[in-house]
């Protein structure tokens, strides 16, 4: 046998074993896919926003407050720490941004402004003329964008952890998001991204929620496993690389902004720094209010459920006053 023919058997073998690996990830993935639709069903509503199939949870009557996720999330990360524990006195309604959750991303338009344009067609959908924003890490990088796009449409914004300035440096923990072909974001949600996320789990939760710990019924209860299939990788991934490519200075707007504004963070949030996005922003919008958590993380919404009600709260009681 000439070493031509035994390149070539090698070459055959080589991708005959890719091939069988292959196989066997993408079975993985839809098993795990349908145990978490099991598991976590869809437990809202859903309206047709500008081709998108999108799902939203809502209770209570009075003035609106909206509930914007942040990278990675769905509506089960403000709805089971927030609005469980909320009271009345207000509409609260919280919504998987498009592709996350049980929503639909028909196309593209994962950038901040067409993420932005989104909240404003969901509020006209939903008969919504004005909310309050409240926005969880990027969800608050939304909110804010829509404040400045959509003035008219927003009270006041309830800021938690949020992303307020450039991404910057990609975190090694995300760094797997960042996919920019199309067919290889496909390739790779269907195959290798769902048994990689339950193996790396426990430490994604650990960076996410550290220093606290995430609660025991997270998985199910809090709503976790809903990520756990391909279409919301391919939706997180867009968002990763929409932002990493975002080089738009948004501080200089924020000035602009004439509504309450408060900001919510703790001092030991390893996701987004507190200095570059939390205490910078003191003085680049009028009147904003920030609130530290000491030895907290990102999830505040967790680490201290009352003491986010309560600071959620009062910038609505500040952004619906006569």
């Amino acid at each position: 046998m000439d070493w031509i023919a035994f390149l070539l058997i090698v070459v055959v073998v080589l991708l005959g074993a890719a091939l069988a690996v292959g196989l066997y990830l993408a079975r993985a993935t839809r098993r795990i896919a349908a145990e978490a639709e099991r598991l976590v069903p869809p437990g809202g509503r859903f309206v047709d926003v500008d081709g998108a199939r999108v799902h939203y949870v809502e209770q209570g009557e009075g003035p609106v407050i909206l509930m914007i996720h942040g990278l990675g999330g769905q509506l089960h990360h403000m709805r089971r720490p927030l609005m469980e524990e909320f009271g009345p006195g207000y509409r609260l309604i919280s919504v998987d941004r498009p592709g996350s959750g049980y929503s639909t991303r028909p196309s593209g338009r994962a950038d901040l402004a067409g993420q932005a344009r989104f909240v404003a067609r969901f509020m006209e959908t939903l008969g919504i003329e004005r909310a309050l924003l409240v926005g969880h890490s990027l969800g608050g990088a939304i909110a804010l964008r829509v404040a400045l796009d959509y003035p008219g449409k927003v009270v006041g914004l309830a800021l938690l952890a949020p992303l307020t300035g450039e991404l910057g440096e990609v975190p090694p923990q995300f760094r797997p998001l960042m996919i920019r072909s199309p067919f290889l974001r496909r390739l790779v949600a269907g195959t290798l991204a769902v048994p990689a996320s339950v193996r790396n789990a426990e430490a994604t939760l650990d960076f996410v929620f550290g220093p606290q710990k995430s609660p025991q019924d997270f998985a199910v209860a809090g709503g976790a496993m809903v990520g756990l299939r391909p279409s919301h990788f391919i939706a997180t991934s867009e968002d990763m690389v929409a932002l990493h490519d975002d080089r738009t200075d948004r501080t200089a707007r924020y000035g602009e902004i004439r509504v309450p504004v408060g900001i919510l963070h703790g001092d030991a949030d390893r996701v987004l720094n507190i200095d570059a996005h939390g205490r910078a922003m003191v003085g680049r919008i009028p009147g904003l209010e920030l609130e530290i958590l000491e030895g907290v993380g990102h999830m505040v919404q967790y680490a201290d459920t009352p003491r986010a009600v309560a600071f959620i709260r009062r910038i609505a009681e500040r952004s619906f006053a006569p």
